[in-house]
């Protein structure tokens, strides 16, 4: 499991200038195991992030929080790296550039800063890359195992379920193993499959390339990628009869008012939201009045206090009281 982790990273450095992959390569297989993201910034030092932390990358591929000789990306080194990721060909990813990221084989994305160009109909590109975060997807199949005890309700159902995190705790990963459970079945708790519809506004979920998951998110899943959730919501609830909706991260007023058509047409639902406890997502616009309308039955609270994807707890959303035993 270590060794794929390592590898998994490596397999990342095919899209990065060999100035800088080089220097990546030499990083310890301990550290690759654990990087999180790349970050490459022109006229910065290269940086990595891992565990709640950047680190800065000497020319010797060793990670230090000293700046001091470190290797410092400049334009060239990012366009070169930016033509690697799009196979010199940006027309065939505008449609993804216009969101601001690029979907890797694997299910990896590249986060892109820059100059943004207006058109008619909203963002057109992204020019003068000043900017590139690639996120690493690493997939921990099994990590919602012991908790889906809490989640599934009798007799072959599932609790409306929200998770809340801090950025960088493993929600994304936490969720897509719930995904994968309902979507395939949990002998162990008599519970058979249902089916399953993702829309994956952020193409982080399902880690679709190609019209591909590159993720484990189960056989009975149907994913609409890179789709706006007061869309796609809409749009499975039409076509797919998904008994179960999974959505990334809840955030404006059109997400609220996607969640309630699906609670209008008897859908369970399971998303994300940032949120360092219970009363800081109260606190939140629009979302807070979903909490405190007892929409979601299951709130599981994330941290990294124990290691990135660390259950802090599960609560009734009900009554806000601790459902673990």
């Amino acid at each position: 499991m270590k060794k794929n982790e390592a590898l998994i990273f490596d397999y990342l450095l095919q899209y990065i200038t060999p100035e800088i992959s080089n220097i990546l390569f030499k990083v310890s297989k301990e550290k690759k195991e654990k990087i999180e993201e790349i970050r490459l910034r022109n006229s910065f030092p290269l940086m990595v992030c891992f565990e709640g932390g950047d680190y800065y990358v000497s020319k010797n591929g060793e990670l230090t929080e000293n700046e001091k000789n470190t290797f410092i990306v400049n334009k060239k080194l990012l366009f070169k790296t930016f033509q690697l990721i799009s196979n010199y060909s940006v027309y065939a990813f505008e449609e993804e550039i216009r969101s601001g990221f690029i979907t890797l084989k694997g299910g990896h994305r590249v986060g892109i800063a820059g100059k943004i160009i207006y058109g008619s109909n909203g963002v057109e590109t992204i020019k003068d890359i000043s900017s590139l975060n690639i996120r690493v997807a690493r997939e921990k199949l099994g990590v919602s195992d012991k908790l889906m005890k809490y989640l599934i309700k009798r007799p072959n159902s599932i609790y409306h379920t929200l998770i809340v995190s801090p950025p960088q705790c493993g929600k994304t990963t936490l969720l897509r193993d719930i995904t994968r459970n309902i979507s395939d079945g949990m002998p162990k708790w008599n519970f058979k499959g249902k089916k399953v519809g993702i829309v994956d506004e952020r193409s982080e979920i399902a880690g679709v390339y190609s019209g591909i998951p590159q993720k484990s998110i189960g056989k009975r899943t149907d994913i609409l990628d890179g789709c706006l959730k007061k869309d796609g919501i809409i749009m499975l609830i039409r076509a797919m009869s998904p008994e179960v909706i999974v959505t990334d991260e809840l955030g404006g007023p059109d997400d609220i008012e996607a969640i309630y058509e699906a609670l209008k047409a008897g859908v369970i639902l399971i998303s994300t939201v940032h949120g360092k406890d219970l009363k800081d997502i109260i606190s939140k616009n629009n979302l807070g009045d979903l909490i405190e309308s007892k929409v979601f039955e299951r709130i599981i609270m994330l941290d990294n206090s124990k290691g990135v994807g660390t259950i802090k707890d599960i609560l009734d959303g009900h009554t806000f009281t601790s459902v673990i035993y």
